[in-house]
């Protein structure tokens, strides 16, 4: 049986956000994702945009609205958790189609629907949160039909919802333990598969056919996986380059499953790892199993950064942070809060995080990563994944 929310929590997290919006003066919050970053859209909604890009608008006080592009009806009729449905032209696909004939609403037009339905209180501020993420077209549309409405102040409100999506409920712990485990399927998949001749891309094939297998929705993110020479490369794609014998291969998989992200990283040796590579793994490792005994509520995260610090000091490896390491995840793979060597706040039961351990070393070229998911518990942690936390040679 899949794991599913139910409505009721989406309800909950309207009012949730609500009461918050009261306490932050806001009377509209408009909630904006697209394809890429649908998370403040299916927070809400659980609707991913596709194509186009959608948001969810909420007032202080009555019901959210879906706001979707002109072609995704039919589409967010049948996944959306939100009844009340606009079709707005600002919202369409970046080729923008004009869609002759078809009957849509305007931001102005939806703002006189919710007045009928939310009373006629006047507006003085209206909040954005996927404020990053907006497009200029949408967001000089939105400003537009607010002067309508008198002198209204957009604030961007990103952190109010963030905030509230930082703590976890039992529901989408589930999601996100079934997200690793599909993701941990994966990489013993890619392991058992991985040889010498192969590329990348093929490697990342692999993977992909076994998330789907395993129930999930696809990548949480576009995963890469980099073989031998400029591995150091925190971020990146895979590069269809052939795995050789003695590479260092970085290895990033993540599925996605009910909207929930999930991410398992390992260094991989195709054959026996040489004295850099082993030192740097085994660097890792170690860090890896540090923070997780030592993160517990009521730490504050900036411990956590020094103790990043410390480890790398020892191997003399200090110099290839890049950042971390640690971030948020949950509908995102990497969401609010991160935590770094600036960060001042306290850490707290069911708070969502994953290890981002990225070390590169520029001069060699060769970079890895150790990621993993984990949840805080009332006395420490709880791992989302764990899966071979070794040095990992592949015999060839």
């Amino acid at each position: 049986m899949r794991i599913k929310i139910p409505d009721e929590e989406f309800k909950d997290r309207v009012i949730r956000t609500q009461e918050q919006m009261k306490k932050e003066e806001l009377d509209f919050l408009l909630c904006y994702g697209n394809e890429a970053e649908p998370q403040f859209v299916r927070y809400y909604a659980d609707y991913w945009p596709s194509f186009e890009s959608a948001g969810v608008l909420i007032p202080a006080e009555g019901e959210a609205v879906l706001l979707i592009g002109p072609e995704s009806g039919t589409y967010a009729e049948s996944n959306s958790r939100i009844s009340t449905i606009y079709r707005l032209l600002e919202f369409r696909e970046s080729s923008e189609p004009e869609y002759p004939g078809a009957v849509l609403e305007s931001f102005s037009s939806v703002f006189q629907k919710m007045r009928k339905m939310n009373g006629s209180k006047r507006w003085c501020r209206f909040g954005i949160a996927g404020y990053a993420l907006i497009t200029k077209v949408i967001y000089d549309s939105l400003e537009e039909a607010l002067q309508e409405e008198g002198d209204v102040e957009i604030v961007k409100a990103d952190l109010l919802v963030s905030r509230l999506r930082a703590i976890k409920t039992e529901y989408e712990l589930q999601c996100m333990q079934e997200a690793y485990r599909i993701s941990q399927e994966a990489f013993k998949k890619v392991l058992n598969g991985l040889h010498a001749g192969m590329t990348e891309n093929q490697i990342k094939g692999i993977a992909l056919a076994e998330i789907y297998a395993q129930g999930g929705e696809g990548e949480a993110y576009p995963f890469w996986i980099l073989t031998g020479e400029g591995t150091n490369q925190a971020i990146s794609r895979c590069r269809n380059k052939v795995v050789q014998e003695g590479d260092l291969i970085q290895i990033q998989i993540g599925a996605r499953y009910a909207g929930y992200a999930s991410t398992v990283g390992r260094p991989v040796v195709v054959g026996k790892a040489n004295k850099g590579q082993r030192k740097m793994i085994e660097a890792v490792i170690e860090l890896q199993e540090t923070i997780l005994q030592t993160v517990r509520p009521g730490i504050n995260a900036g411990e956590i950064a020094r103790i990043q610090r410390e480890v790398l000091k020892k191997y003399d490896l200090e110099d290839c942070i890049l950042y971390g390491p640690c971030h948020g995840t949950g509908l995102m793979e990497g969401e609010y809060p991160w935590i770094e060597a600036g960060s001042d706040f306290t850490l707290k039961e069911n708070m969502t995080f994953a290890t981002c351990l990225y070390l590169g070393d520029d001069k060699a070229a060769m970079g890895l990563r150790m990621e993993d998911g984990f949840r805080i518990t009332a006395n420490g942690t709880e791992a989302f994944s764990d899966y071979r936390r070794e040095v990992i040679e592949i015999p060839v």
